[in-house]
């Protein structure tokens, strides 16, 4: 398996990853977990570390089939080997960033996370031209 392919594993154990770690918060901020309805539990959640836990997850599926379309994009048209493994792993270490500050409510260099990722992913594209 190619580098881009096991960034493309990583990228999709990043939402599961931050669901975890958002269970553990919205537990600690409403007292418990409603597993029968864990989606109503979390409409409760206006701010707060696990509100933003819950949000780090959404952005972290929606930022994936972009990138997910590149790695395969990539890889049929043959594109550098070397450059798609670093934009690969350059999107994967946005992407764990992004999910850190976004955790730790640093909105500027979330933004910036956000950018260099799907700058990576875009330029998976490119280099398939």
């Amino acid at each position: 398996m190619t580098t881009p392919f096991w960034c493309l594993l990583v990228g999709c154990l990043l939402p599961y990853i931050l669901t975890g770690v958002g269970a553990a918060l919205r537990k600690g901020a409403l007292g418990s977990l409603d597993n029968k309805h864990p989606r109503l539990q979390a409409t409760r959640l206006e701010e707060g570390a696990a509100a933003r836990a819950l949000h780090a997850q959404a952005n972290a599926w929606e930022a994936l089939p972009v990138f997910a379309s590149g790695v395969v994009v990539a890889h049929l048209a043959s594109a550098d080997v070397q450059t798609s493994a670093y934009l690969a792993m350059g999107w994967v270490a946005a992407r764990v960033v992004h999910g850190i500050v976004y955790l730790a409510n640093l909105d500027m260099v979330r933004s910036l996370a956000f950018t260099v990722g799907l700058g990576c992913a875009i330029g998976l594209f490119v280099v398939s031209m």
